[in-house]
């Protein structure tokens, strides 16, 4: 059996045909939108159609629809042997190259590769030609990224010292109940249920599935401020917790932004999102001796080898290791 890399060149005369007849990739740096024309906006059009009736959250569309634009971006310049988007053996050949690009080029993380895959994937399965037989890349064997308990103090006091209920009651609940971003707007006021004893609340998971996760006194007490606020907030009669200022419910965009400059006001690291702050939820939980079954419970995790992740040793065990090296000096 040939080896997933192994593949006929097409002949000079072709590659030469189209170098000349496709445009030069544009650099691009950060985040800017990547524009597409002709045949790969037209892609990318009728899959977003296929894609807005998928049984995905909102997020998952939103992601599968950038990392689908920027892969059909780099097929509109890349040299791909076969035709990738009509037949099995184009697909596979351009699906493997763009992985390496990503790797390679871009020097993107094994995470990150392996998200653009799954992305890359769904894409294909709408136009009927299913997945793409590209092997993922292998992880590292480290726990996810969580803040230290140094981090952890900075980024509680600039909570604190944040003016706005709701803004401290939204970089909370990743932190204190291990709620994904998608999940925190998606909360109503109906899901926070107090009670003379203890506070419950109620998250709406992936898979529609609902989990009660404790209220930590602390979020509990910024829970209760912004409630109290809220009555006087725009669209104070409709259901949703966390509102904009339009009274609308606030966007899984607008709450990412608002973490984010809570982190950048503590003076952390780049890429503080509500996920590191879930991570530090379970990572806290875990090495603090929790049965992983009930941080699994917690954390709204179908398999419980998703939690133990968890035990892993991080970067920062591992140069605390080094540290017990002997030196002369």
């Amino acid at each position: 059996m040939a080896s997933e890399n192994t593949r006929t060149k097409p002949s000079p005369d072709t590659e030469t045909a189209s170098e000349n007849t496709r445009p030069s990739p544009k650099p691009r740096r950060g985040r800017a939108p990547v524009d597409l024309w002709g045949r790969w906006a037209a892609e990318q059009d009728t899959y977003l159609v296929s894609l807005a009736s998928a049984p995905l959250s909102a997020q998952t569309r939103r992601t599968y629809a950038s990392k689908a634009r920027q892969y059909l971006a780099w097929l509109a310049v890349a040299e791909t042997d076969g035709d990738p988007l009509g037949t099995v053996e184009g697909r596979d050949w351009a699906v493997r190259d763009y992985r390496s690009h990503l790797q390679v080029v871009l020097k993107r993380r094994p995470a990150t590769v392996n998200s653009a895959l799954a992305a890359v994937d769904d894409f294909y399965i709408r136009r009927g030609l299913g997945p793409a037989r590209a092997l993922r890349v292998d992880l590292p064997d480290a726990a996810p990224r969580a803040l230290e308990p140094r981090a952890q103090v900075r980024y509680l006091r600039a909570v604190d010292g944040c003016p706005s209920p709701r803004d401290q009651a939204l970089a909370l609940v990743p932190f204190y109940a291990g709620a994904r971003i998608s999940e925190v707007v998606a909360l109503d006021i109906d899901d926070v249920r107090h009670s003379a004893r203890k506070g419950i609340l109620r998250i709406l998971g992936k898979g529609e599935r609902v989990r009660e996760v404790p209220i930590h006194p602390k979020l509990a007490k910024v829970l209760k401020a912004w409630l109290d606020e809220r009555r006087d907030w725009p669209g104070q009669e409709g259901p949703a917790l966390f509102l904009n200022q339009r009274g609308d419910r606030l966007s899984v965009k607008a709450a990412h932004d608002i973490i984010t400059s809570i982190a950048n006001r503590a003076g952390l690291d780049d890429g503080i999102t509500a996920h590191v702050l879930r991570h530090t939820f379970a990572a806290t939980l875990v090495r603090g001796g929790t049965d992983l079954v009930i941080v699994a419970e917690l954390l709204g995790h179908a398999r419980l080898e998703t939690t133990r992740g968890y035990t892993r040793p991080t970067a920062e065990d591992r140069s605390r290791a080094l540290d017990l090296l002997t030196t002369d000096e």
